[in-house]
Protein backbone atom coordinates (compact mmCIF):
# COMPACT_ATOMS: atom_id res chain seq x y z
CA UNK A 1 0.00 0.00 0.00
CA UNK A 2 1.35 3.61 -1.07
CA UNK A 3 0.54 4.55 3.10
CA UNK A 4 4.29 5.52 4.17
CA UNK A 5 4.56 7.10 6.91
CA UNK A 6 4.38 11.64 6.55
CA UNK A 7 8.13 12.54 6.94
CA UNK A 8 8.81 10.05 3.73
CA UNK A 9 5.64 10.95 1.69
CA UNK A 10 6.25 15.02 1.90
CA UNK A 11 9.79 13.82 0.70
CA UNK A 12 8.84 11.90 -2.20
CA UNK A 13 5.96 14.76 -2.87
CA UNK A 14 8.22 17.61 -3.44
CA UNK A 15 10.64 15.18 -5.63
CA UNK A 16 7.28 14.56 -7.66
CA UNK A 17 6.04 18.09 -7.94
CA UNK A 18 7.60 18.73 -11.82
CA UNK A 19 6.17 15.25 -13.04
CA UNK A 20 2.44 15.89 -11.19
CA UNK A 21 2.48 19.73 -12.84
CA UNK A 22 3.59 17.69 -16.33
CA UNK A 23 0.58 15.34 -15.96
CA UNK A 24 -2.02 17.31 -16.83
CA UNK A 25 -0.78 17.79 -20.52
CA UNK A 26 -0.23 14.41 -20.41
CA UNK A 27 -1.62 11.69 -23.19
CA UNK A 28 -1.79 7.74 -22.16
CA UNK A 29 1.17 6.99 -23.92
CA UNK A 30 3.03 9.68 -22.36
CA UNK A 31 2.13 8.64 -18.92
CA UNK A 32 3.03 4.93 -19.96
CA UNK A 33 6.34 5.96 -21.30
CA UNK A 34 6.94 7.91 -17.66
CA UNK A 35 5.48 4.86 -15.98
CA UNK A 36 8.16 2.33 -17.80
CA UNK A 37 11.25 4.98 -17.34
CA UNK A 38 10.37 4.77 -13.63
CA UNK A 39 10.09 1.22 -13.28
CA UNK A 40 13.00 0.51 -15.71
CA UNK A 41 15.28 2.98 -13.84
CA UNK A 42 13.90 1.02 -10.15
CA UNK A 43 14.65 -2.44 -11.94
CA UNK A 44 18.22 -1.44 -13.28
CA UNK A 45 19.20 0.09 -10.20
CA UNK A 46 17.91 -1.80 -6.88
CA UNK A 47 20.33 -4.70 -7.16
CA UNK A 48 23.96 -4.65 -8.04
CA UNK A 49 24.38 -5.86 -11.13
CA UNK A 50 21.51 -4.67 -12.61
CA UNK A 51 18.33 -6.48 -12.79
CA UNK A 52 17.47 -9.61 -11.59
CA UNK A 53 14.47 -12.10 -10.29
CA UNK A 54 13.98 -10.08 -7.25
CA UNK A 55 13.79 -6.50 -9.31
CA UNK A 56 11.90 -8.03 -11.70
CA UNK A 57 9.48 -9.22 -8.54
CA UNK A 58 9.35 -6.36 -7.20
CA UNK A 59 8.18 -4.08 -9.88
CA UNK A 60 5.43 -6.45 -11.08
CA UNK A 61 4.47 -6.86 -7.46
CA UNK A 62 4.08 -3.52 -7.07
CA UNK A 63 2.56 -2.33 -10.25
CA UNK A 64 0.04 -5.07 -9.66
CA UNK A 65 -0.57 -3.30 -6.12
CA UNK A 66 -1.03 -0.24 -7.62
CA UNK A 67 -3.59 -1.55 -10.48
CA UNK A 68 -6.10 -2.99 -7.81
CA UNK A 69 -5.49 -0.02 -5.23
CA UNK A 70 -6.49 1.89 -8.34
CA UNK A 71 -9.49 0.17 -9.23
CA UNK A 72 -10.91 -0.50 -5.57
CA UNK A 73 -10.38 3.04 -5.13
CA UNK A 74 -11.38 5.54 -8.60
CA UNK A 75 -12.85 2.85 -11.05
CA UNK A 76 -15.39 0.69 -8.72
CA UNK A 77 -16.80 3.99 -7.21
CA UNK A 78 -17.10 5.40 -10.54
CA UNK A 79 -18.54 2.41 -11.93
CA UNK A 80 -20.97 2.38 -9.22
CA UNK A 81 -22.08 5.76 -9.76
CA UNK A 82 -22.91 5.25 -13.24
CA UNK A 83 -24.64 2.28 -12.63
CA UNK A 84 -26.77 4.54 -10.14
CA UNK A 85 -27.31 7.37 -12.88
CA UNK A 86 -27.99 4.96 -15.67
CA UNK A 87 -29.45 2.07 -14.57
CA UNK A 88 -28.38 -1.65 -14.26
CA UNK A 89 -26.76 -3.97 -16.90
CA UNK A 90 -26.75 -7.10 -15.37
CA UNK A 91 -29.40 -9.40 -14.27
CA UNK A 92 -27.94 -10.68 -11.16
CA UNK A 93 -25.80 -8.28 -8.83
Amino acid sequence: MPYIIQQNRTVLEERLKPILNLSRDLFAGELHYILTRIVDEYAHQVRVGGVCYDSIKDVLGTLEAVKQEFYRRVAAPYEDMKRNQNGEVYRYS
